[in-house]
């Protein structure tokens, strides 16, 4: 979506992924947050890996200031069906 609420770059899905972030990004800074900035420039490893497993995933990001241990950056949690 644009600034106006109008949808944006019809046809193109990574211009509108990148206009998704920019527009949480501005959002979260008005806030005083920001991106998640190490898992979005290691983000190509956690696809490449999945998409090598045959993997389609669904996936929800929540941003927390810290895991339970403090040198952990990532948790993944997972369902597995047969």
């Amino acid at each position: 979506m644009d600034a106006d609420g109008k949808p944006a770059h019809a046809g193109n899905m990574r211009a509108q992924v990148n206009q998704a972030l920019d527009n949480l990004e501005k959002v979260l800074a008005e806030g005083g947050f920001r991106l998640v900035d190490q898992l979005f420039a290691n983000w190509d490893a956690v696809t490449n890996r999945l998409t090598q497993a045959g993997c389609r995933p669904s996936s929800t990001l929540l941003g927390v200031s810290r895991l339970a241990f403090p040198e952990l950056l990532i948790e993944i949690e997972a369902t597995a069906v047969q």
